[in-house]
């Protein structure tokens, strides 16, 4: 029987704990530690959007050829979530370095899908 599945690309879900918290509260840090990542990776960017919220957390969306990164800050839980969808050439893993650094995380947990149909 012919395999009729054709992968796109991967989807990397990341999570940041026990992080700086005081990095995680405001959208200058984490927009200008997201678009470093992403500048790591090799990825190419299109565009960015990102949305402080009050008193602090940010969330925040980089779209790149390739296709994009998110981000969601949970500063009072020192937790960061991230997605990287890939489906060029680029270095996810070279992103998630850079912010597990720039963020300070203790511990990184990482899970790759496979998305396609």
């Amino acid at each position: 029987m012919e395999d009729l599945r054709k992968e796109f690309g991967k989807h990397y879900l990341v999570e940041f704990c026990d992080c700086d918290k005081e990095k995680l509260k405001y959208v200058n840090f984490v927009q200008e530690s997201l678009l470093k990542a992403a500048v790591k990776s090799q990825a190419t960017i299109l565009q960015q959007f990102f949305h402080q919220f009050d008193p602090f957390g940010v969330s925040g969306v980089v779209f790149i050829a390739e296709s994009h990164f998110s981000i969601h800050t949970w500063p009072e839980d020192r937790y960061a979530g991230l997605d990287i969808l890939t489906c060029g050439e680029m270095y996810p893993e070279l992103a998630i370095e850079e912010l597990k650094r720039l963020l300070e995380a203790k511990t990184v947990k990482t899970k790759v899908i496979a998305r396609g149909i």
